[in-house]
């Protein structure tokens, strides 16, 4: 029997992704190992492998086979665009995608202006603009606090994930249009969902189980 191997995005959502994976009967105690160096942990039981990665890197994973499942946020998906089965949606994690800036570039997207947009997530931002909104923008891929563009003059608005809203708040910016909920999604492999059908659909449905519970 082949292992399964499962690509989880590093830091806090491997975390809770783990804990949830736990609650369905599939364990793998090493990867929460602050210390470990490792880079595969396996559970020779389960049949299963895991490994840690950056968001964005976990769709290109899983759409090249390297990984047979993966973990990461909608926001990645959409981003990343690659092809690969949306499975489930794991509820933690969550927050918007909006467009954000300060209270009056609103009369610049009621108006349809050209404007230039900052963001961290241009696939998103343009593919809002362009075929949501039809409105013309300039998008600027920044990597850096987006908060900063609106303020320093570098774009009219911003694209970003808001949570809390406290940054925006403290900068004097407000969510000006919601473009989508964003939260933590299980995906596959698409040919891994053919070869491994009935493992891969006993874990959905067991992780599914889960959250049924707990939202009950």
């Amino acid at each position: 029997m082949r292992y399964i191997t499962f690509a989880l995005t590093k830091g806090r959502l491997a975390d809770t992704t783990m804990e949830l994976l736990e609650k369905a009967g599939i364990t793998c105690r090493e990867v929460l190992d602050k210390k470990t160096r490792k880079l595969i942990f396996v559970n020779d039981e389960l049949k299963m492998k895991f490994f840690l990665s950056k968001g964005p890197d976990v769709p290109t994973y899983v759409e090249y086979g390297a990984a047979d499942i993966g973990i990461v946020g909608k926001d990645t998906i959409m981003e990343e665009g690659r092809n690969i089965y949306e499975v489930l949606d794991l509820g933690f994690g969550k927050c918007d995608m909006c467009v954000c800036g300060p209270r009056d570039a609103k009369e610049l997207l009621s108006h349809y202006e050209q404007i230039r947009v900052a963001t961290k997530y241009p696939g998103i931002a343009r593919d809002y603009f362009n075929n949501t909104k039809n409105q013309t923008v300039e998008i600027i891929k920044l990597n850096g606090s987006i908060e900063l563009a609106p303020i320093v003059g570098l774009s009219e608005v911003i694209v970003d994930i808001v949570e809390t809203g406290s940054t925006l708040k403290e900068n004097n910016l407000v969510v000006l249009e919601k473009i989508c909920p964003l939260s933590a999604r299980m995906v596959v492999n698409q040919v891994s969902m053919r070869m491994e059908n009935e493992r891969i659909t006993k874990i959905i449905k067991d992780v599914s189980d889960v959250l049924m519970k707990e939202n009950q």
